[in-house]
Order: C-alpha cells, then structure tokens, then sequence
C-alpha cells in the first residue's frame, strides 16, 4: 500500500453535500462514468442519480453501474431495467435468487461504495445511493460521510474498480463487458493531501482495512476518535484500543444509538464493561440512524469509508477506505463529529453499565455468544482474535 502525494481530498457530510456533487460531476462527464453501490434505491436520491447518468448516456458517455445483489434486493428490478434500457451497462454483483438457500460464498457481498468520472474525479466513503431520510423516528437525516477525490490517487481506485468489474462481467459470461480496456489513467496534482486508497477482498487484500486501523492505534500519541455504525472487533483490535487508553491516548467510540441491527448492537453492548473499565470513552448517537465508518488519529490521519470494524466488513465484504494524512483534514472531520456527538450522542457511564439488570446482560452475551458461533459457522473465528 503506498502513500500517495498531490490530491485534494474534500469531506462530504451526508446526502446533502454528497448528492449534489456527485451529480455535478455526473453532469460534466464527457468520457467515462462507473459506479459501484451497496444499495440503489428507486426514491428521490437514487431516481436524481438514475436520471443524470441516462442524461450523460445521451451525450455519449460510458455509464457502468455494479450493485450488489442483497443490498439492492429490494428495489424494483423494473427501475434496474429502466436504466438498462437508457444504455447503462449495469451488473449485479452475486445476485441472490433462492429464499433458502445457504452458502458461505453468500455472504461475500460487495459493500464498497466508489463513484468515478473521466479519471478526473472520484467519490469514496459510506453513502449508498439512497435517501437520507429513511428513519421514520427521526426528523434528522441518517449520519455518514464520503470524500471527493482529485488527483494521482485515482490511479489506483480506477485499477481497483475496473478490475472488479472485468471479475463481475466473467461470472455474469458476458465476455464483451469483460474484456473493454480501462480508462488511460495520469491525473494530474490536484492539491497537497497524501492519501492511501485501502480495500479489503478475499484474495490478496483479506486483512488490509483491519491492518490499518491497528497500526494507526499502535502509533497513537493523543487521540483516537473512531465512529463505526457496526461494531464488534476481534481481541487483536480491543487490545489495541485499551493498550492506547493505557498510555495516555484519550479514546472515543461513537457507535448506533439507534439500531437498525438490535441483535448486533447487544452483542456490541457486551464489550462496553471492559472497554468502558480501560477508561475507552463510548458514545450513542440519538439523534438519528448512524451509519459512517470514519476515524481521527492525533489529529493528523484520518479514514473514511465503507467498512465498519465487525466480522463482515473485515472478512467477508469488499470494502474500500480511504486514508488522509493531513492535519486539516483530520481537524475538520474531527470537529464535524464533535458537533454531532456534542448535540446528538449520549455518553455511556462504567457504574450504569454496571447496574443493568441481569436480563439485559444475560440478553448482550448471548447475542455475543452467536456472533461468535456464526463467525465459527461461516470460517472466520481464527481471524477475528
């Protein structure tokens, strides 16, 4: 993984900022536009991008679209062949046709949500191309983040996309798709931000995202601010998270206050006593669904994107992040998260958490217990430690 100089990386908060830009330089493109997405939704946000991309169609631009075939499960296929029939090149990543039907190779899903256009600009980060506003006890729109991308480090995301597309269009035997070259890449300096573009597959890259949220920890001096929608990491990861509270490093975790997965966010309630008891700062976010994937290390790196810090985005789902060394940068999204924990998030107390009743512990380590044993089922127990 190298370190790449010369980019402006621009922090985009939530469908408001991102939308907009993203159809902005959907509506420049005059070469090639490809996208992958966790979940294209047929609302207003998803139907907006929908229709600039079938715009970029008529004026001749090479539109490709990857969705994943459980994210994106839900929406009419109708809307999906409506993109077709406007000259969109559009392939699902492992479409999931049986009700009953179990496999291990099922839950490989592709959670990455990359966004690129004529090798000029990229978009990277947790927003999936769907409403802010789904939560229905919230007047607030859903929390989460992505980056815009200019310069050299689109090389290597370009590299990234068109190879899984080529993989996509062989197991789909559509030769034709598979075969079409990847866009002559040189982009040139774009700014003074040095980035690393990160991905996690199952092939080369299986530990990649987990590797860099280590090393980041273990070279911590004062800070860590991490905000994770699903969290349950292995021993490796906790240790090092109470190993930096134990030097002196003020640690923060802003995870869900309100839970889209309550099974799962039990399960994450039964490491607060220990995390809690290393003097870890754990925060619950009330104030609407939270769904980013970020971190702020010593206010001089920070990551943004797909991937939560719990057994499937780890080991199982493609996932793509991107890394920023860069003050200003970190400085910035650390004080964007600061306001919303500040005016939307709850701080968890060690004695409180103390208190609970036995049912409720009894209920967070038995959902604990089954995260656990599905990571056994699913062959993935030896690596999350």
């Amino acid at each position: 993984m190298n370190i790449t100089a010369g980019n402006q990386i621009t922090l985009l908060k939530n469908g408001t900022e991102f939308f907009p830009a993203l159809i902005a330089a959907i509506d420049a493109a005059a070469v090639d536009i490809c996208i992958e997405t966790y979940i294209f939704r047929d609302d207003a946000s998803g139907t907006s991008i929908a229709k600039a991309l079938a715009r970029a169609v008529v004026r001749g631009v090479a539109v490709k679209v990857l969705i994943d075939g459980v994210g994106s499960k839900s929406t009419p296929p109708v809307f999906f062949d409506a993109m077709r029939d406007a000259g969109i090149s559009l392939m699902v990543f492992r479409p999931d046709h049986r009700l009953f039907h179990f496999r291990k190779t099922r839950l490989h899903r592709n959670h990455r949500k990359i966004a690129l256009v004529d090798g000029k600009v990229g978009f990277v980060g947790g927003l999936n191309l769907i409403d802010d506003m789904t939560d229905s006890l919230s007047e607030h729109p859903r929390l989460d983040y992505a980056v815009k991308i200019e310069g050299p480090l689109l090389t290597n995301i370009y590299k990234s996309v068109h190879q899984l597309w080529q993989w996509v269009a062989l197991q789909h035997f559509r030769r034709k798709l598979a075969v079409e070259p990847a866009l002559p890449m040189e982009p040139a300096p774009a700014g003074n931000h040095r980035a690393l573009f990160v991905v996690r597959d199952n092939f080369r890259h299986r530990h990649a995202i987990e590797a860099l949220y280590r090393q980041a920890i273990t070279r911590a001096q004062s800070s860590v601010l991490i905000v994770c929608a699903y969290f349950l990491p292995g021993r490796r990861l906790r240790r090092r998270l109470i190993e930096a509270a134990e030097r002196g490093v003020q640690v923060t975790l802003l995870l869900q206050g309100r839970a889209d997965h309550p099974l799962l966010q039990m399960a994450t309630r039964a490491l607060y006593a220990q995390l809690l008891g290393a003097n870890i700062t754990i925060c619950e976010y009330q104030k609407s669904m939270l769904h980013a994937k970020v971190a702020v290390i010593d206010d001089a790196w920070a990551t943004v994107g797909s991937s939560n810090l719990d057994p499937f985005s780890l080991f199982l789902n493609r996932e793509a992040n991107v890394a920023v060394f860069d003050g200003d940068f970190a400085r910035q999204l650390r004080e964007s998260v600061m306001a919303e924990l500040d005016a939307g998030a709850i701080t968890c107390k060690v004695e409180d958490w103390h208190k609970r009743s036995l049912s409720a512990r009894a209920q967070s380590w038995f959902a604990y217990g089954l995260a656990r044993w599905v990571a056994g089922l699913i062959g993935v127990s030896k690596r999350w430690e």
